[in-house]
């Protein structure tokens, strides 16, 4: 499906349209964390919420589409554009809710609201990896933290694994598994934090007469 394709390749999806994609309604059983683990998972809270602007290159690994690239800008609370390289035709703009996906190859545009997608966790204005997200696994290697995260109650939807660098505390990408067993890799470089953004950068993208 076209949809389906275009909302994978921007590696942001767990469900479309707010229905889990095999309709699990169990709960997810989230790991135990030692203490150090759940100070860490504190201040990775706490930086997310004092990011208030973020821009960076990306690089974007799906395993039909291959390797793109591109830039990400990001204003908090929920506003967030990830522009491809040419000659990519995609553009996903976040804002009023929702996240608008583009493909001007065929000049559809697709429509799914913030809080069904892993972005509404990241733009929150308060993100918390607790309630309606639970951790999945968490590992740290010399200065990287992975958490695994999924929905609470709906985790067949799919999950995704967030990468920080501890040095400084920074998001330095994700990867994203959906129920079907896609995996799409995103990996941030040149990252850029409290710029100024354009309010421009983030209008919707609307269908073309």
């Amino acid at each position: 499906m076209v949809v389906r394709r275009l909302v994978m390749a921007c590696g942001v999806a767990f469900a479309v349209g707010g229905m889990g994609l095999l309709g699990n309604p169990a709960l997810a059983a989230g790991v135990s964390l030692t203490q150090a683990q759940q100070g860490w998972v504190h201040r990775i809270e706490s930086s997310l919420a004092a990011t208030k602007t973020f821009q960076a290159r990306f690089e974007q690994v799906t395993e039909h589409d291959g390797t793109s690239t591109g830039t990400v800008l990001l204003e908090r609370p929920g506003k967030m554009r990830f522009s491809y390289d040419p000659p990519s035709p995609l553009l996903l703009v976040a804002n009023e809710g929702k996240v608008v996906f583009q493909d001007r190859s065929i000049g559809q545009i697709t429509t799914i609201p913030l809080d069904h997608t892993p972005l509404g966790l990241l733009l929150r204005p308060d993100p918390r990896f607790s309630g309606d997200v639970s951790i999945l696994g968490y590992e740290q290697q010399n200065s990287e933290i992975q958490l695994r995260v999924t929905r609470t109650e709906n985790p067949g939807e799919g999950e995704m694994t967030l990468f920080f660098s501890t040095r400084p505390l920074s998001l330095k990408g994700w990867t994203v598994l959906d129920a079907q067993g896609h995996r799409t890799i995103v990996h941030f470089s040149s990252v850029q934090t409290g710029i100024s953004v354009p309010s421009s950068s983030f209008v919707l993208p609307k269908d073309e007469d």
